[in-house]
């Protein structure tokens, strides 16, 4: 039987974790962000990062670094083709590790960013053997807290802890579209009805909220859509129900989108991994 190309490895005693591990391919990203902290290895070949501060060249060694809701993307140096592992950390659970606590009054629903990378990117030999031992997949409870200790050095070492997310400031108008997304991804409200609310033509609304997220609000919505399909595909939801629980025309337009950010299908993601989940002992 022939290897994915993806894989994802999940233990059901640390359900704060996925691994994906990707092999030898040319497969292209298109900007998006995660819910969760990423911390990640190329294993093979060589890829442009693309971030706020990018682009950034990668290679096998290098290790990458992304808080959640970070924009981001990396693309293989065509034609050579790359391969890398990717750790994916829930941030509530992070924070709670690292004893760092979050306004919830400020930031409601919104993802947050309470701990921040030094860099986007490390190319130290140092980071790359912690980083290969941290995404490696977990076999049995032994492994789960060896990861967990490692992976608070490692976050000791290479990040900083804040009382509340940093985040810049936002017009209003912003501030109230991004908790109104987040809070019903699902929802059909239209950019017009989002502009209207807040006094704003739709096309300064747009410009305003670009300014301040780097997309535009139908493809921030479109992210959140697929990272909640994403997340209920792993809880075990068919693709129909990913598709209509997340607000998706039809399960045709969210393979579609999904492939695009994520360089597999919802059908792909959904079936290894659990083809890979190693079984508790």
């Amino acid at each position: 039987m022939t290897q994915p190309i993806h894989q994802f490895h999940r233990h059901p005693e640390a359900p704060w974790l996925e691994l994906r591990v990707s092999q030898p391919s040319a497969h292209c990203f298109r900007l998006h962000t995660h819910e969760e902290y990423s911390i990640g290895i190329v294993d093979h070949g060589g890829a442009m990062f693309h971030h706020a501060q990018g682009p950034e060249p990668v290679r096998a060694g290098s290790v990458v670094l992304i808080e959640p809701h970070r924009w981001h993307a990396c693309n293989p140096e065509l034609p050579r083709s790359w391969a890398y592992r990717m750790l994916f950390v829930k941030a509530d659970w992070l924070h709670a590790q690292m004893d760092t606590q979050v306004d919830a009054d400020v930031h409601g629903d919104r993802p947050t960013r309470a701990i921040t990378f030094d860099h986007r990117a490390l190319h130290s030999r140092d980071a790359a053997v912690l980083v290969d031992r941290l995404c490696q997949p977990l076999q049995n409870a032994c492994d789960i807290e060896a990861h967990r200790r490692e992976l608070q050095d490692f976050l000791r070492q290479h990040a900083r802890r804040h009382t509340t997310a940093p985040n810049a400031a936002e017009p209003d108008a912003v501030r109230h579209a991004l908790r109104t997304l987040h809070a019903r991804p699902d929802s059909d409200i239209t950019i017009e009805s989002l502009a209207e609310s807040q006094g704003l033509s739709p096309s300064r609304f747009i410009r305003q909220f670009k300014a301040a997220t780097g997309v535009t609000p139908g493809a921030y919505r479109l992210n959140l859509r697929l990272n909640g399909a994403r997340r209920l595909l792993a809880d075990g939801a068919t693709l129909a129900q990913a598709a209509h629980e997340m607000g998706f025309a039809d399960q045709s337009h969210m393979q579609r989108s999904f492939k695009t950010h994520h360089a597999l299908t919802p059908g792909n993601y959904a079936q290894t991994a659990t083809l890979h989940l190693p079984s508790a002992r």
